[in-house]
């Protein structure tokens, strides 16, 4: 540890921290617009001059490593006079955009400016002018505002993966763009709106929609993959009009997905506003009393095991474990929330869940992905898999085909479980990789699951994991990677077939005479059997829409608080930013109203009483946090490893940016999904 001085204050910093971190850490704020935490280091703004003892000249704090018993000043007549001297700098090209600029009220450059420019200017000369650049439909450039502090470049290419910004030209010529006008072909490149530090990258589907201070802040989880990333929704009025990610170390850091961040525009577009019941073949709309009376018409005469319910990717909690807790009391086990067939063993939370945890990603030193694609399936986690492969000596192997690069360097070992079968006899060289890794980890995704042979599949990747020293007292290398928010809720719930029941193929094919789904449009409606009477709950006019009997208009996940578990199994919670529109409501308080009409009432009427319900059901919904642990337990899932098939895993997510209800009804989803996935189909024809 190194002490510092600044401005009479010690502190104690570690050895090759910079000046600028000691400085933070004394609790001085130095202004900057280079520098970010999560980046390296380019040094180029020199905003953060300050006064090192012994120094010949004012020195950049972000770049100067600090030494033992280094006095630092941070607000001298020199360091004020320096600082100023570069905010002069800085304008002089910069235009006076502020009036119809977005990031006006949230601009670095704008604040500083208020601290350190002057009411004039030295300068006569015309100002520059750059051509705006084309990045694609997401993110909106006015170049002429960039300060080339490179943290755009060094985002693409050191977070994202994906080196396509960079500058071309010199001195005053200096340009930021891509190399050859293209779209960037990032799932991240809507963090590049957030850490640009003027206006020069902003949303162009935000693009002159409203002030910062005009908006209504709600915390909230993104439900467009299993990561959990925390977010903030923006609304005015009953519209929301953006979505930022929230910082949380543990899971996103400050990052966020594409698809999470710019879908928004999805929830106001073909919305389920109203009960509709089918009469005479056509939908007619209808009173909430007259909805709840055909479903009882519809159930009447109706034995248990041939009623089921679906859950959808997309559903929170509370309204699962309410659906479940109808479908029991009405004596039904044909219940799943598995529209891909996945094969998952319930004996034990492990086996369903990333055990590793998203922060420890950067504490292993090895990787297995068996049939996933953390690019498409989990954007931010995808991102810490490549921080970690940048921190150096990182092996990454993959059993399967991948849709895109993985934005990092990984040795493709088969595309069969035949390879699965290879490292546990020890046949194939990445075998001896993982069992000389310290902490290896195997992470298997749901295209792995979702096959005949997925039990097969995952114990053997369990068995693996055992063979190569994953699973210790210290350390869970074992790993399921979901894409589905609700997936691990409704496990953790056990919204699965019981005793008897059916699961989604054989509820489909005719198996039940009342099928409930709620929120599920994720299957062709033509699997679902002719005589089949269909109640539709949820958000949006999709396939389940279009097959049902009876239609419930439910909420999106702003429109409602909810409970959402991820990936790794962390709890967390999100609050209602928006009224949902219409008569639509909360997915819970739907299936409360209706079991009350049927005579069979659930046992709670508010949120809390439903959560303590969820608490009661698994009391892993009471913990807060996610505590790490090891494996006590070395006894695999159910599944026979011989039963492994020859067939090769298919991708688990087609086309990205439409995964989901919500984001096939945004128009901006539609446009990304244009952009960057039907040229990729063209040339694959």
């Amino acid at each position: 540890m190194a002490r510092v001085t600044v401005d009479g204050i010690q502190v104690e910093v570690a050895n090759g921290s910079s000046v600028l971190q000691a400085c933070e850490a004394a609790g001085k704020e130095i202004p900057r617009f280079c520098y970010h935490e999560r980046l390296s280091i380019a040094g180029n703004c020199r905003m953060c001059l300050v006064e090192v003892e012994k120094a010949p000249k004012p020195v950049a704090s972000c770049g100067y490593p600090v030494m033992d018993g280094m006095v630092v000043k941070t607000d001298t007549a020199v360091v004020r006079k320096a600082r100023r001297a570069v905010m002069e700098f800085l304008l002089i090209n910069h235009p006076l955009d502020c009036p119809i600029c977005d990031q006006g009220g949230e601009c670095d450059l704008q604040d500083q400016a208020y601290s350190y420019g002057a009411d004039h200017s030295r300068y006569a000369e015309n100002k520059r002018a750059v051509k705006d650049k084309y990045l694609g439909p997401l993110v909106k450039t006015v170049m002429t505002r960039c300060i080339q502090c490179t943290r755009c470049v060094r985002f693409a290419t050191e977070v994202a993966g994906v080196p396509e910004l960079g500058a071309t030209s010199r001195g005053e010529n200096m340009e930021i763009g891509t190399y050859v006008e293209k779209a960037l072909t990032s799932e991240l490149s809507g963090n590049l709106i957030d850490i640009c530090p003027v206006g020069a990258l902003t949303s162009k589907p935000y693009a002159f929609m409203a002030r910062p201070w005009e908006l209504k802040r709600s915390d909230s989880i993104d439900v467009m993959d299993a990561v959990g990333t925390n977010i903030s929704i923006h609304a005015r009025g009953a519209e929301v009009l953006r979505i930022l990610p929230r910082t949380n170390d543990e899971v996103n850091e400050e990052w966020m997905a594409d698809k999470g961040r710019f879908s928004f525009d999805g929830f106001r577009r073909r919305r389920l506003d109203q009960p509709w019941v089918r009469a005479h073949g056509k939908l007619q709309p209808a009173r909430w009393q007259d909805a709840f009376v055909a479903i009882a018409h519809g159930l009447q005469g109706v034995h248990g095991d041939r009623i089921g319910a679906i859950a959808g990717d997309l559903c929170d909690a509370e309204s699962m474990v309410a659906l479940r807790d109808l479908m029991v009391s009405l004596g039904s086990p044909n219940l799943d929330c598995r529209q891909d067939g996945a094969r998952y063993d319930t004996t034990r939370r492990e086996f369903y869940t990333f055990n590793t945890s998203i922060a420890g990603i950067e504490e292993s030193d090895a990787l297995l992905l068996v049939g996933c694609d953390p690019r498409h399936e989990a954007p931010v986690l995808n991102a810490r898999i490549r921080k970690r492969y940048l921190a150096g000596r990182y092996p990454i192997g993959v059993i399967g085909h991948p849709t895109a690069d993985l934005t990092y360097g990984a040795e493709i070992i088969g595309d069969r479980p035949a390879a699965l079968t290879g490292l546990l006899e020890g046949g194939l060289a990445f075998a001896e990789v993982l069992k000389s890794a310290k902490r290896p980890m195997i992470v298997v995704g749901q295209a792995a699951l979702a096959r005949d042979d997925g039990a097969a599949v995952l114990a053997a990747c369990w068995k693996l994991a055992e063979s190569v020293g994953a699973l210790a007292d210290d350390w869970h290398g074992f790993n399921v990677l979901h894409h589905a928010a609700s997936r691990v809720a409704a496990l953790d719930i056990g919204f699965l077939p019981g005793r008897g029941g059916r699961s989604v193929a054989g509820m489909m094919s005719g198996g039940v005479d009342v099928l409930w789904l709620l929120g599920a449009d994720e299957f062709h409606p033509a699997r679902i059997g002719p005589d089949t009477f269909v109640i539709y709950q949820g958000h949006h006019g999709d396939a389940g829409a279009s097959r049902a009997d009876v239609i419930l208009p439910g909420a999106t996940y702003a429109e409602k608080p909810g409970t959402y578990v991820n990936t790794e199994g962390r709890v967390q919670r999100a609050f209602q930013a928006i009224m949902p529109p219409g008569e639509a409501k909360e997915d819970w308080r739907i299936i409360r109203a209706f079991s009350e009409v049927i005579g069979m009432t659930l046992p709670y009427d508010n949120l809390d009483a439903v959560r303590a319900r969820l608490t009661e059901v698994n009391p892993v919904f009471g913990v807060q946090g996610l505590p790490r642990f090891g494996s006590g337990d070395r006894s695999g899932p159910a599944g026979d490893v011989a039963a492994l098939g020859n067939a090769a895993f298919a991708p688990g997510i087609g086309d990205y940016y439409l995964t989901n209800a919500i984001s096939r009804a945004s128009p901006t989803m539609q446009e990304c999904s244009r952009v960057y996935t039907q040229p990729v189909v063209q040339a694959a024809e």
